[in-house]
C-alpha cells in the first residue's frame, strides 16, 4: 500500500519534544500517513565531541515518538550510508511504492550548501522547510535559496505537494517550539545513561 511519508533526518542528541511536535505539526500540515525518524549514526557536520552513544539516541526517540505514527529507523546504521542524498537514494530503492518528503528545520536551511551533492537531493523528493522561532530571515538568505527560490510552493498547497515534480520546496509555519538539544544536554550532560542499552534491537519501519 502506498504511503506518504516525511523523513526527518537527525542526531537526536537527545531526541525531544519539538521534534515530536514538529513532526505531529507537519504530519497534518502535509497529509502525511506517517514520519520517519531516520536516527543518524554520526552527521558529517556535526564534531563527534559531545555526541551521546547511538543506541541512547536512538532509544530516547523510540521513547519520545511512542504513541504516534511516527516510526524511529536505524536505516542509515543498518544501510551503511553517512549523507541524505544517499540514504534517500536507498530509500527510494527499498519502498519504490511510498511516496516521501524530506523535512527539515529552518535552521539547518544555512548549511544546506554544504550538504553532499544537494542539488541532486533536492532533485529527488521534495522539501518541507519547517519554522523554528528566530530562523526565517536567515533561512529565506541561505546560499542554498540563491537557486531553490524559483521552485518555492505556496504553503497553501501543502497537502498536494505529491502532485509536485522535484525540486520543489515549501515552507511551513508552524506553532513555535523552543525546545533545544543543546540546552538540555547542558541541564543534563550524562542524560545519555538513562537510555544505555547496548544490545537494543535494530528497529526500522517496516513496508
Amino acid at each position: 500500500m502506498t504511503k506518504r511519508i516525511g523523513l526527518l533526518g537527525g542526531s537526536f542528541n537527545p531526541a525531544h519534544r519539538g521534534h515530536r511536535r514538529m513532526s505531529l505539526a507537519a504530519m497534518a500540515a502535509l497529509g502525511l500517513d506517517e514520519v520517519w525518524w531516520l536516527v543518524s549514526p554520526g552527521n558529517p557536520l556535526k564534531p563527534a565531541k559531545g555526541m551521546a552513544p547511538y543506541d541512547a539516541r536512538l532509544a530516547s526517540a523510540r521513547v519520545m515518538a511512542r504513541r504516534s505514527r511516527i516510526k524511529v529507523s536505524d536505516f542509515e546504521r543498518e544501510a551503511g550510508t553517512r549523507y541524505t542524498v544517499d540514504t534517500v537514494a536507498a530509500l527510494l530503492k527499498r519502498w519504490p511504492m511510498h511516496r516521501f518528503i524530506w523535512l527539515m528545520g529552518e535552521d539547518t536551511i544555512p548549511d544546506l550548501h554544504r550538504w553532499k551533492d544537494w542539488r541532486r537531493l533536492v532533485r529527488s523528493v521534495p522539501i518541507a522547510v519547517l519554522s523554528r522561532p528566530s530562523y526565517d530571515d536567515d533561512a529565506r538568505a541561505a546560499r542554498a535559496m540563491g537557486w531553490l527560490r524559483k521552485f518555492v510552493r505556496p504553503s497553501a498547497m501543502a497537502r498536494q505537494w505529491t502532485d509536485w515534480s522535484a525540486p520543489a520546496i515549501i515552507f511551513l509555519r508552524l506553532p513555535p517550539d523552543r525546545t533545544s538539544a543543546t540546552r538540555l544536554r547542558a541541564l543534563d550532560p550524562n542524560w545519555h545513561r538513562r537510555f544505555a542499552n547496548p544490545g537494543a534491537p535494530r528497529v526500522h519501519p517496516k513496508e
